[in-house]
């Protein structure tokens, strides 16, 4: 093979990695009780992917498996592949992609959402989902950092690779929260993709920790509706019409859910004071609603069409807000500052229903 046969290779391996990492790129975070507000752990995941269409839904209990709630891909009609969920015992799981760790089999890989349902199924514990990943079989057809939290509080990153893992437990995190992106820690300084969105998420939590501890709210109503661009300028509220979609702030034009799932108090050892907080669509555009093991909201279920109609209504707004020029992408911006107000208010006033600490529908942030 010859030098530039060899550069039109490795050029084209570069674009279809860069591709993945713009379709499946997430930002994420597990707050422990003590470190929330509410007194209730958090674990937290703004989706980035190529399937734009979201809806969540139950998975009933079988003779071996127990009952869990889980946001799915409209497409997904067996109900196979979980990116974010819970189930009755009070445990949940999510995932961001990783992109620095050993790379993945060609024959079995994209294994995260099967496997993120198995755990629902069976895993009542922390540890029940460490034994889990030791006892699949190899490769396990994953690269990822899977974030769990069981319903006693207990939580922890498990950056796992095809062949293993390496967990990062949340009780040695001194401010009692863990955040990743699209690296794992264990994969080593080079390759590190997704460290200007973790950076800005580390900027913005720390600045509103400097006043007080995160609720759920601050996620999806500061986090996920963020523009800010890693020198620390926000084109939002600067008052720029538009703006590139280069992926470094956490709201990106590929974005289609941001939940949050909120434990239930301590000393509540299942799965039913657990609220899985909901924005799905384009979050940046999209409201909260809050779905429970015994309850989703009909807007976040599939309708007839196989679509949720809140995912639905996000993406309508999505399409008025993204501009599309050749092979450049980027944001209206004008269109998002005349729809997110309304959006947030929507999604404040659901919290309010159940935290009335919430601030008031007028209180953006």
């Amino acid at each position: 093979m010859n030098i530039s046969h060899k550069a039109s290779r490795t050029t084209a391996l570069l674009a279809a990695l860069m591709a993945t990492v713009a379709a499946m790129a997430c930002t994420s975070a597990l707050v422990s009780a003590d470190a929330s507000a509410t007194g209730r752990w958090m674990l937290w995941k703004h989706r980035d992917s190529g399937h734009k269409d979201n809806i969540v839904d139950r998975v009933e209990a079988t003779d071996s498996t127990m009952a869990y709630v889980a946001l799915f891909n409209a497409g997904d009609t067996r109900r196979e592949e979980a990116w974010i969920g819970f189930n009755s015992a009070g445990f949940a799981v999510m995932n961001t992609a990783s992109y620095n760790l050993a790379p993945d089999t060609a024959a079995l890989k994209d294994r995260e959402g099967f496997l993120m349902s198995r755990a629902l199924g069976v895993c009542r514990t922390l540890e029940d989902f460490d034994s889990l990943l030791n006892a699949l079989p190899r490769p396990l057809g994953v690269q990822a950092n899977f974030g769990a939290v069981d319903a006693s509080g207990n939580g922890a990153f498990f950056e796992t690779h095809d062949n293993g893992f390496v967990r990062y437990n949340l009780s040695d995190a001194p401010d009692g929260m863990l955040l990743r992106t699209n690296f794992s820690f264990s994969g080593g300084p080079a390759n590190r993709l997704g460290t200007e969105r973790f950076d800005n998420e580390r900027y913005i939590i720390d600045t509103i920790t400097a006043k007080g501890k995160l609720a759920p709210w601050h996620f999806t109503e500061t986090l996920s509706r963020s523009f800010r661009l890693p020198d620390g300028s926000d084109p939002l509220t600067r008052g720029r019409a538009s703006m590139p979609d280069k992926g470094s702030c956490i709201a990106r034009g590929n974005s289609t859910a941001s939940v949050v799932i909120e434990g239930p108090l301590p000393g509540d050892t299942s799965g039913k004071g657990i609220v899985m907080w909901t924005a799905i669509g384009f979050p940046a555009l999209s409201s909260v609603l809050p779905a429970t093991i015994d309850s989703i909201p009909a807007p976040l279920k599939a309708a007839s069409n196989g679509r949720s109609t809140q995912c639905d209504l996000a993406n309508s707004l999505r399409a008025k807000a993204t501009i599309k020029k050749g092979k450049q992408r980027g944001f209206n911006l004008d269109i998002i500052r005349k729809h997110i107000d309304a959006c947030c208010g929507k999604a404040l006033a659901e919290y309010g229903k159940r935290h009335p600490s919430a601030p008031k529908p007028h209180n953006k942030k």
